[in-house]
């Protein structure tokens, strides 16, 4: 199988080196470029409208990293970009008081978040699970935390440990994903201590094969929070609105005490939220202090409240899925035809394609091999995290990727073959 041509990035490299002059280590987190393949992928972008993504250099993609999760409908969501033009220009969006869109907004998620009492809003998925941990710690009169996925770059359960003292995150302990009797053995040491279990309900694990969850495993959760009284956190940053309207909780039937949510509840507008049950939420009214000069900003809130009009009016859930599922059954065979290694997880709206260990050490090599060869034929995979499908991902754009998987998986077949 003849390899990909490689993308002129030079434009991308330039602004780069720029960048470290100006930039600690030229970009932060998660789109640093040591997290995708360097000299492969674009570091810098130009564009992004629909389901595609254009870079500095002109080299243009089918995305599906979808923003990192909040890109549900499209890139340049025509309806939901007016609505907040419309906003700025008529009414404004960053005032001394809150505006009234706050209600509506909070009156919509506990109409469709099963949890959903009451409504905290604010503005970042690691803003959302530390208030709902202050929360936990505030209602229970506790300390201890179990944790089961990742929560954000705060502090308490940040991976990376550089600048914080132990003292700040020795009582969070982690428990994997679809192992209760991993949690069980840790409450039967810590639950009368423990304040709250937060945990992702779809297992998305770092860099992993996703999960959904076995038989009774979410139960046991909800019965281990139940018998030790800790208060049970759902994080559904990347599910709710994505999985369904409901989140993760609605597809699989539990309910936990709290739910923090954002990325697709606003299609890239920046908003997260903690919701849940009135006693635990009721904290934050006078025992705690949450607040920030731009929580209120009412741009966020006029546009999840055009995204979930949208979400509801089209059946857009319902189109991911549909689509999700035939896209997913295409990739699976695909993937038969080649013994690489190659393994598909996930469901429809949300699905990773990772690589076996061998006998050889080669995993990270055939991985590397197969997400530059798709980087280079246009199709924006992340070779260290999950996929997502938009509402404005066609049956042409679905179709081409299965055809690029097909030439990428051939390439390392190919080449490695022994």
């Amino acid at each position: 199988m003849k390899e990909a041509e490689k993308l002129n990035l030079t434009k991308s490299l330039e602004l780069f080196k720029e960048a470290e002059k100006l930039i600690p280590g030229g970009v932060l987190g998660a789109r640093k470029p040591t997290d995708f393949i360097m000299g492969e992928y674009p570091i810098f972008l130009e564009e992004g409208r629909g389901s595609h993504l254009i870079d500095v250099d002109g080299n243009e993609y089918i995305d599906f990293l979808c923003g990192y999760g909040p890109i549900i409908l499209g890139y340049q969501e025509e309806e939901v970009d007016d609505a907040v033009i419309q906003q700025i220009k008529n009414k404004g969006f960053c005032l001394d008081l809150t505006q009234p869109y706050q209600n509506a907004l909070a009156e919509k998620v506990i109409q469709l978040v099963p949890s959903a009492e009451l409504c905290i809003f604010l503005k970042t998925g690691s803003d959302a699970t530390t208030a709902s941990i202050r929360m936990a710690r505030a209602y229970t009169d506790r300390i201890k935390v179990m944790r089961c996925g990742y929560h954000g770059w705060h502090d308490w359960c940040v991976e990376m440990k550089g600048g914080i003292p132990e003292k700040f995150y020795e009582d969070v302990y982690e428990f994997h994903y679809n192992d209760l009797d991993e949690l069980e053995d840790l409450m039967k040491k810590h639950g009368d201590q423990t304040a709250a279990i937060i945990m992702t309900p779809f297992g998305h694990p770092l860099h992993q094969k996703m999960q959904e969850p076995k038989p009774g495993f979410l139960e046991g959760v909800r019965k281990l929070a139940d018998t030790y009284g800790a208060v049970l956190i759902f994080d559904e940053v990347r599910t709710c609105f994505r999985l369904r309207m409901g989140g993760a909780q609605e597809l699989y039937g539990v309910t936990p005490d709290l739910t923090v949510l954002g990325k697709g509840i606003a299609n890239g507008y920046a908003i997260s939220v903690v919701t849940g049950k009135k006693d635990v939420m009721m904290t934050a009214a006078s025992e705690l202090f949450i607040s920030s000069t731009f929580f209120p900003n009412s741009l966020p809130y006029i546009a999840a409240l055009k995204t979930i009009e949208i979400l509801e009016r089209d059946n857009v859930l319902g189109n991911i899925w549909a689509k999700g599922d035939r896209f997913l059954k295409k990739i699976q065979g695909v993937i038969e035809k080649y013994d690489v290694g190659a393994e598909l997880s996930g469901v429809a709206p949300m699905f990773f394609i990772t690589f076996k260990q061998d006998e050889m050490g080669t995993r990270k090599n055939r991985r590397n091999d197969f997400y530059t060869q798709l980087i280079r034929k246009g199709f924006f995979f992340a070779p260290h995290h999950h996929a997502y499908i938009c509402y404005r991902h066609t049956e042409e754009d679905l179709d081409k990727a299965v055809q690029a998987i097909d030439e990428s998986l051939a390439y390392v077949h190919d080449k490695y073959a022994r």
